[in-house]
């Protein structure tokens, strides 16, 4: 079922602290993924419809905006032992399958999918050079079905973010799956 990201993330929230294993063998930290003009924390997972439609053009956007000064990271919250396709396995060979120019990182305690307010894959967060939260949304219209010619909303409140510190008056709400959370 789709879940719609809520507007309710004030503009200016500054970026929780994180340290999580990632793909690529190493650790990272709010610091060590952040770019000199701002971050692009998403929330993805490998098997979501909603991702599969645009990991490639997440790929794009991430490698574009980081000629921008933005660095970025996935983040995946999902319950592995719930839906195994999220398995940690599986994102090394979906990081790698994609070419991930980017972290790509796990989540396993879902602590951060919570300080963020994370509610479905994909689920971006975009924050400017002092990582106060300046985007709150999608990566475009996409939804489950891949297709090109999309405004690239969250690439273009990036760019202003990082060309001129201000944050975009338009937002959009991400769609995706919701998060898998583990079972209380």
């Amino acid at each position: 079922m789709a879940t719609l990201s809520p507007a309710d993330t004030p503009l200016g929230t500054p970026a929780p602290p994180f340290d999580l294993p990632g793909t690529d063998g190493r650790r990272h930290t709010l610091d060590s993924v952040r770019g000199p003009h701002g971050l692009v924390v998403m929330f993805i997972c490998n098997h979501c419809p909603y991702v599969k439609a645009v990991i490639e053009k997440i790929v794009r956007d991430v490698h574009d905006l980081a000629r921008e000064g933005v660095g970025a990271i996935a983040i995946s919250s999902n319950d592995p032992s719930a839906y195994p396709e999220d398995s940690f396995e599986t994102m090394q060979r979906v990081a790698d399958q994609h070419g991930f120019g980017f972290p790509y990182v796990f989540d396993e305690t879902q602590q951060v999918a919570r300080a963020y307010g994370a509610v479905c894959t994909p689920d971006f967060f975009g924050f400017d050079r002092d990582l106060r939260l300046a985007y709150r949304g999608r990566l475009d219209d996409t939804g489950r079905s891949p297709r090109e010619g999309n405004r690239r909303e969250l690439y273009e409140a990036m760019v202003q973010t990082a060309r001129t510190g201000a944050a975009t008056a338009e937002q959009y709400p991400a769609i995706g799956c919701s998060i898998k959370w583990k079972s209380a």
